[in-house]
């Protein structure tokens, strides 16, 4: 069943920071109006069911090139725009895919959105309180290892030609965990940096993501996908730039994105304005293009989720072969993580690609990471660039971020 909650059943959302991709006149004064959600067995079109609830609030998202009055109201204040999270399992029910595994925090729904209004924000607080247990992988180091050779395997036979593989782990938790997730959320080079919380505090979710699935502004859809991770040294960055592994494996991603974008209805010429750029997240290179096309003509919310999700740079390639594989690689689902999670405002959409996210339910804290796998990849290699990649979020969640974080 869909679940739309309205202010009478709407509990204030617990303290959180402000929601991803934001704009800054919603972070100082926000308030949630209404929700909706959507989850793998309840009826209808997912992306359809969420456009009607996003139009019915007052949001363009029919036709995402038109700039809609920022004024609008809805008889309970200003509507800022709305916080949006879909899930890799919901963008692939969107396609016609295979879903992953199981997720491990199923209070989390598929499909999660917040209407957002410009009003005093209700919180009580962090009481401070906060003791991290010790993290359990889902599978272990050599499992992970098969996984990669596996996908090696795969690509040998000419079933696919690159497929991420992501590794889960969780830990419990005892007390608030707001400024765990809060410090997760500020983590260097967090484009997307922001936490998003069920109505009822039941679960919540904190991303320090880099990466942009999917922007549309001025007239432009864009995407930034990120392939090619090195440690933030000079050494590594230029390991990273001589890597003809990792330049091949990027550079199929963005080919990917590319055929993505232009079959968006109502798009003109799609190019590539920047190819492997090498940027720094946390203590880590990673390289970063820029792919984009102009809107000339009616392009609807539905339309652009069924296009990108789930991102490129997290499934393979091509797309639907990649996921088939990870749904038979991957023991546990991967949750929130390699979703889409941002913000939709009245005059642009702006969705970070769900990576460096992790989740708390009632009792434990959750967090994914893993790689793209390419015939030459080398199976330890990934394994521990998928453990390079999970390290500043453990380290996050522990304790205050430190300047070499």
């Amino acid at each position: 069943m869909v679940h739309v909650r309205g202010p009478a059943d709407h509990s204030p959302v617990p303290p959180s920071g402000a929601p991803p991709a934001a704009p800054t006149a919603c972070r100082a004064r926000h308030h949630a109006l209404r929700s909706f959600s959507w989850r793998q067995g309840d009826s209808g079109d997912p992306a359809e069911l969420l456009t009607g609830f996003l139009a019915d609030s007052g949001l363009p998202v029919r036709n995402l090139g038109r700039t809609d009055d920022k004024n609008r109201t809805n008889g309970h204040g200003t509507i800022c725009g709305a916080s949006l999270y879909v899930s890799a399992d919901a963008g692939s029910v969107m396609i016609n895919a295979t879903p992953g595994a199981p997720s491990p925090v199923p209070s989390v729904p598929d499909v999660h959105a917040v209407i957002w209004v410009h009003a005093p924000q209700v919180t009580t607080g962090s009481t401070g309180d906060w003791e991290l247990g010790t993290w359990a992988a889902s599978w272990s180091p050599e499992q992970h290892a098969q996984a990669v050779q596996r996908v090696r395997d795969a690509i040998g036979r000419g079933d696919v030609y690159q497929v991420n593989v992501v590794g889960h782990a969780s830990a419990p938790y005892a007390g608030d965990p707001a400024a765990a997730l809060n410090r997760v959320a500020a983590l260097p080079g967090a484009r997307y940096g922001g936490v998003l919380a069920a109505p009822d505090g039941s679960w919540a979710i904190a991303t320090a993501s880099p990466e942009t699935l999917v922007e549309v502004r001025d007239g432009r859809v864009l995407t930034r996908p990120i392939k090619g991770t090195r440690p933030a040294t000079a050494e590594g960055r230029r390991e990273l730039l001589a890597s003809a592994k990792e330049r091949a494996e990027h550079v199929m991603i963005v080919d990917l994105e590319r055929n993505d974008l232009a079959r968006l209805p109502g798009t003109g010429p799609v190019r590539v304005e920047e190819l492997f750029a090498v940027r720094q997240w946390c203590g880590l290179w990673q390289a970063e293009s820029v792919v984009s096309a102009p809107l000339s003509g009616d392009v609807g919310l539905a339309e652009l989720l069924r296009a990108v999700c789930p991102g490129g740079s997290v499934t393979g390639a091509p797309k639907i072969a990649a996921l088939a594989q990870i749904a038979a690689l991957e023991p546990v689902g991967r949750g929130v993580s390699m979703g889409a999670l941002g913000w939709i405002g009245h005059d642009h959409v702006d969705l970070g690609l769900s990576i460096r996210t992790v989740a708390v339910d009632g009792a434990r804290v959750h967090a994914w990471a893993g790689g793209g796998i390419t015939a030459d990849s080398d199976p330890e290699a990934e394994v521990a660039e998928a453990a390079a990649k999970a390290g500043p979020l453990r380290a996050a969640l522990a304790g205050p971020v430190t300047a070499s974080a």
